[in-house]
């Protein structure tokens, strides 16, 4: 089988390589695709220091060949974190923490989750998780305002799912128009384009001066930080969903004190929360309620790897989210 793997920054090789054997209480997955994920961008480009050969890769979604030892004697549990009763065919999302840009991965069946009969190709439970996990912790309630600072692709994910709480208002803020268009297609009740209109008094004409009861901080950027403090209430909740890499960041901490704010880190390091937001996004994905396909803006494949990590940090007009798809030429 082929996987990828990064040699030097900006660098990818594909090898051949033998195929995975599933070990006891794993299962064998024909990958169909892996995501690119933001947080893997900085070793790409090296910006950060990281030893080589590095195996990214940890979005995948697949279809189960074979079954390791011990899948046939009841392991899982339908009220736990883990899948049951996973069998040859099942189409699944699974949570890998590398080797996951490879045409086959062996995984524990518990990190295993059906995502139904949809396109398998755009059932990517582990990001979907991270979103849920996000929404779930912030509590968001019916008829709160809602500001989500980034319309990429965790936050349209946030905001998705956001729309399920009966929010009053979800109030969507980006850089550019187009990420903006996508943010109104999803139900936002209100668009704020940063550099031309200010955030603050969209935020405050949305909610009647009230600002708003949760901030999605989604772009993991310094810009972002200031503007939480101009668009959320006294004693409202800031959650931090986008990934903060490199420098350190700089924030009013002063005026954050005083606004009271309740401050919600939405990365978690937790494996059975992990795992639990990914079985409620399977369940939602496989129930219909929640289709990523208008997410996956730009597929390539896997000799193609390289553009696809050039073409998530480039975030062209219309790119959201990019995909490798195993046996695509």
């Amino acid at each position: 089988m082929r996987l990828a793997v990064l040699t030097a920054p900006e660098t990818f090789e594909v090898r051949e390589v033998p195929d995975p054997v599933p070990g006891r209480g794993e299962v064998l997955l024909d990958v169909a695709v892996c995501g690119v994920c933001a947080s893997e961008l900085e070793p790409f480009t090296g910006h950060v220091r990281s030893e080589f050969p590095r195996f990214l890769g940890h979005e995948v979604s697949g279809t189960v060949i074979g079954l390791g030892d011990g899948l046939g004697d009841g392991l899982g549990d339908e009220s736990g974190d883990g899948a049951t009763g996973l069998a040859v065919g099942d189409r699944v999302g699974a949570w890998v923490t590398t080797h996951g840009f490879a045409e086959r991965i062996a995984v524990p069946a518990q990190h295993c989750f059906p995502v139904g009969d949809g396109p398998v190709d755009t059932a990517l439970a582990e990001p979907l998780a991270c979103a849920v996990n996000a929404v779930e912790l912030a509590d968001v309630r019916l008829g709160d305002d809602v500001v989500i600072i980034g319309a990429g692709y965790m936050g349209l994910l946030v905001q998705l799912l956001v729309s399920m709480r009966g929010a009053r208002q979800v109030v969507v803020a980006d850089t550019r128009p187009d990420a903006l268009e996508r943010a109104r297609a999803f139900g936002a009740t209100r668009t704020v384009l940063v550099g031309k209109d200010s955030p603050a008094e969209a935020v405050a004409e949305a909610t009647g001066g009230a600002l708003a009861d949760v901030c999605f901080e989604c772009t993991g950027t310094q810009p972002a930080l200031r503007t939480v403090g101009e668009v959320t209430r006294m004693s409202g909740k800031v959650v931090l969903v986008g990934y903060h890499q490199g420098p350190d960041r700089a924030i009013p901490l002063g005026m954050w004190n005083w606004m009271a704010y309740d401050l919600r880190n939405g990365h978690f390091r937790d494996l059975s929360v992990i795992l639990r937001g990914m079985r409620i996004g399977a369940r939602l994905t496989g129930a219909g309620r929640l289709d990523q396909a208008p997410l996956i803006t730009h597929r390539f494949g896997l000799d193609d790897i390289g553009a696809a990590f050039a073409t998530a940090v480039a975030k062209p007009p219309g790119f959201v989210k990019a995909t490798v798809v195993m046996g695509a030429s």
